[in-house]
C-alpha cells in the first residue's frame, strides 16, 4: 500500500494495551493493541501472540508503522475469508489516525459460522475494544532551522524567537566571528519563522540548513 501523507505536525502513537475479549455465538475474539514502530516489531509482537495463544484458530492483525513521513499500512486475514478480518481491524486504527502501532485479534472458533458480515463486525468490535483500553502518546514533528546573522541583527533575531516562543522547542547558540543559532521548531511553524527572519533583517540572515 502506498505511504500515507501526514496532514499535521502532531500525531498520535499507539502504546501497549491489555487483552480484551469479545464473545460472538460461541467464538472468542481476543484483541490487543501494541506499540510497533517498524515491521520487525510488528512481526515480533505477532509471534508473541501466536505463542501465547498457540491453540487459537486465527491470529488476524493490522498495523500502521514506519514513521509519519513514510507511514505504511499492513493487514492480514490469516485464513479468514478475504476482507473479513484484516481490513476491519485496520479501519479503526486509520480512523483514529494512530501511528506506529498494531492490533492483533485472536479467534478461538466456537463451532458456529458467522458469515462474512458477522466476522467483519466481530473483528472490528474487538479492535475498537482493544483501542479503547490502550494508551496513546502525542508526538510533535520538529525541524531544525540553522542560521548565521550579524551582531547588529542579533537583537532582531532574538525578538522574533521570543514572539514565536510557543512553537520553539529549543535554541542552541554559538558565538564566533558571527552568531550561529540552531532553532528546533514545530515543523508547521518553520516556514513562517524563516520568512519572518528574512523580512525583519532585510534578507541579511543566512540559513545553513
Amino acid at each position: 500500500m502506498d505511504p500515507v501523507t501526514p496532514e499535521s505536525d502532531a500525531f498520535l502513537v499507539l502504546l501497549d494495551g491489555p487483552e480484551v475479549e469479545l464473545k460472538v455465538r460461541g467464538s472468542r475474539f481476543i484483541g490487543q493493541a501494541f506499540h510497533a514502530p517498524d515491521l520487525e516489531q510488528v512481526q515480533a509482537r505477532l509471534a508473541a501472540v501466536r505463542k501465547r495463544h498457540h491453540a487459537a484458530t486465527h491470529h488476524c492483525w493490522a498495523a500502521r508503522f514506519g514513521g509519519v513521513d513514510r507511514l505504511m499500512e499492513r493487514s492480514e486475514d490469516d485464513g479468514e475469508p478475504s476482507g473479513t478480518a484484516g481490513i476491519p481491524i485496520l479501519k479503526p486504527l486509520a480512523g483514529r489516525m494512530l501511528h506506529n502501532g498494531m492490533v492483533v485479534v485472536t479467534r478461538y472458533y466456537g463451532g458456529v459460522k458467522l458469515g462474512t458480515g458477522g466476522l467483519a463486525r466481530a473483528y472490528s468490535d474487538a479492535t475498537v475494544l482493544a483501542l479503547n483500553m490502550a494508551p496513546v502518546e502525542t508526538v510533535l514533528l520538529e525541524e531544525i532551522v540553522a542560521l548565521t546573522c550579524s551582531w547588529d541583527d542579533m537583537g532582531t533575531v532574538e525578538a522574533i524567537l521570543a514572539r514565536a516562543g510557543r512553537h520553539i522547542r529549543g535554541v542552541e547558540r554559538g558565538f564566533g566571528d558571527e552568531p550561529h543559532l540552531e532553532i528546533t521548531v514545530r515543523r508547521s511553524a518553520a516556514g513562517d519563522l524563516k520568512r519572518d527572519l528574512v523580512e525583519s533583517t532585510g534578507g541579511r540572515v543566512r540559513f545553513t540548513s
